[in-house]
């Protein structure tokens, strides 16, 4: 019975670990399709709400005016060809580490290499024969400028009578306010439907994490929707480039990166439709739109207005909360990828920032965060040592029961469990510590990977990011020989800290009962090299947070061990 228990105690340690492994080991990336700017005519009849959305335009090869954005936390600008926001960056972030790197590009205008745009409009019912603006129109604009308190109003006159206007403004953040006004200057009711649409006519290039979503994505009657770009891709192929799409009333709708977001959010008053979108015309487009299913009436002489908001930049949770709170925008912060276990990488996630708000170092905050972990489940770790450390004591009766019962296996079972009951020792009890923290390691390695307040955070050292792998290498001396042999051979990556963690699990495997079958010891004797390798590509701040955790397990376990000796001397007598 021992024999079979340490060998499922192995096979189940292997099969979680190499299971989580293949879970969050990314695809190899197919490269980006290159941009071939055509127009896309692939919609469906006009006249139909949801389905009237223009196409995308040519490439623009036209030299019109654009209008400047400039806040806190982002510029750019925006095309008057079309009325595009085409041109955004993010004021706050770097592609890398280095402070002198490029800042993060959101947005990109059609004639840039990977074009990303968010565009405002109208379509007219069927029947209705109205001059509407479109892909071609150039806009005035009320100023140069958009910026905090510094609102921008882009008009056009269809030269019957008609006005059409477009107002947006941005607060410190992320957040535009959008106005539609359709002003009517004839003796006739004008009535339309306003829509809004998210465009991307490349499919970037994503990490290929399964427990990372990238894509299409919203919130549509209180339910989270996810369309990846490949199942937009194929279902889109199915019907006309449609591959999702719902009426509701309220939410929010838009395309999401690792870190990064673009969203609108329509007046949660009004019903509307919301498409996800892919055509596949020499390359591949994706769109996220919304149309009213109500018609915007502008009376006889009058005029009328619809007001939404849209998203463009980090997903900064507490940011996203606000804003949630704020406009009334249902689970805003779900566009950072929880995941299945929302219940615990939420509260995880909280935890740790708000211990680094305190602290200053998310690294600190990390080992914290842990100290509080291993204090939570101190009754339960204190049994399964105490169980362990007996099972070391009764190591010398065991083997000299073996050794005397070796021909009645039946008989040696039978006092086996009898000793175990005898002495009140638990065998399973050693995989108690480790059942318990999977779903904290897990949840862990969910919160470091996807919030952004974990990109780019430092520890101590040559830590510099808490969301990527130790950059440091003993297969190349630590930097002293200016060769990296990991890109020919990736296992040959192997940095300080995950040595660190090995240290600590063959630290804390010497504290364990050992197994008394020598072939069984040999593998054990192997587990901590198999781990370090296993794990050295995971990122810092996980490999940080398990060899505290080693360590103060180890500073537990010594500590029962040595009272349970003191205790039971006689449990070492054979």
């Amino acid at each position: 019975m021992d024999q079979k228990r340490l060998f499922l105690a192995i096979a189940v340690s292997l099969a979680i670990l190499l299971g989580f492994q293949t879970l969050v080991a990314p695809h190899l990336p197919k490269p980006p399709p290159q941009q071939i700017a055509q127009t896309i005519d692939a919609q469906q009849a006009a006249g139909t709400p949801g389905a009237a959305v223009p196409p995308a335009p040519a490439t623009e090869a036209r030299d019109v005016p654009r209008v400047r954005i400039s806040a806190p936390k982002v510029e750019g600008s925006i095309n008057l060809l079309g009325a595009k926001l085409d041109d955004l960056v993010l004021r706050t972030y770097h592609e890398e580490v280095a402070p002198d790197s490029p800042l993060v590009r959101l947005l990109e205008p059609r004639s840039g290499e990977h074009p990303y745009y968010i565009q405002y409009g109208w379509t007219a019912p069927a029947g209705e024969t109205i001059r509407l603006p479109d892909n071609d129109t150039v806009w005035k604009a009320s100023s140069e400028s958009l910026g905090v308190g510094k609102p921008v109003t882009l008009s056009w006159d269809n030269g019957a009578g008609v006005t059409f206007q477009i107002g947006m403004s941005i607060d410190d953040d992320y957040m535009f306010a959008v106005s539609q006004t359709v002003r009517n200057a004839t003796g006739q009711p004008v009535k339309l439907f306003p829509w809004s649409r998210i465009r991307r006519d490349t499919k970037p290039t994503v990490s290929g994490y399964y427990v990372l979503f990238e894509g299409l994505l919203g919130v549509v009657d209180g339910t989270l929707q996810e369309t990846s770009y490949d199942k937009a891709k194929s279902e889109g192929d199915k019907k006309a480039g449609l591959a999702y799409d719902a009426t509701t009333t309220g939410g929010w709708a838009g395309i999401t990166d690792k870190y990064w977001l673009t969203s609108l959010i329509p007046d949660q008053a009004i019903p509307s439709k919301v498409n996800f979108r892919h055509v596949d015309d020499h390359g591949d487009h994706y769109q996220v739109d919304y149309i009213s299913t109500d018609t915007l009436t502008s009376p006889a002489n009058g005029d009328v207005t619809t007001i939404s908001h849209m998203f463009a930049g980090a997903k900064v949770v507490t940011l996203l909360q606000q804003y949630e709170a704020q406009l009334h925008i249902p689970m805003f912060d779900y566009a950072v990828d929880w995941g299945w276990f929302f219940f615990l990488t939420r509260p995880i996630f909280q935890a740790i920032d708000w211990l680094n708000a305190q602290i200053g170092n998310f690294g600190l905050a990390i080992m914290v965060f842990t100290v509080a972990v291993k204090a939570l489940f101190f009754p339960l770790a204190n049994y399964s040592y105490r169980s362990m450390s007996k099972m070391k004591l009764l190591a010398p009766k065991m083997t000299a029961l073996r050794e005397r019962l070796k021909d009645d296996p039946q008989k040696m079972q039978s006092e086996m469990m009898g000793l175990y009951r005898t002495e009140k020792v638990n065998p399973a009890s050693g995989c108690l510590p480790m059942v318990v923290q999977i779903p904290v390691f897990f949840s862990l390695y969910k919160v470091i990977f996807v919030t952004i307040e974990m990109r780019q955070a430092p520890f101590f050292g040559w830590i510099h990011d808490l969301s990527q792998v130790d950059p440091t290498n003993i297969f190349n001396l630590f930097g002293l020989i200016p060769f990296d042999p990991s890109a020919y051979i990736p296992l040959l990556h192997m940095g300080l800290w995950p040595l660190i963690m090995g240290v600590t699990m063959f630290l804390q495997q010497k504290l364990n009962p050992p197994p008394p079958d020598p072939v069984q010891a040999k593998l054990f004797q192997f587990m901590p090299i198999i781990f370090t390798f296993m794990m050295a590509k995971f990122p810092a701040g996980l490999i940080i947070y398990w060899s505290w955790n080693n360590t103060l397990s180890i500073g537990q376990q010594w500590l029962i061990q040595r009272r349970t000796h003191l205790a039971k001397p006689s449990l070492a007598r054979t």
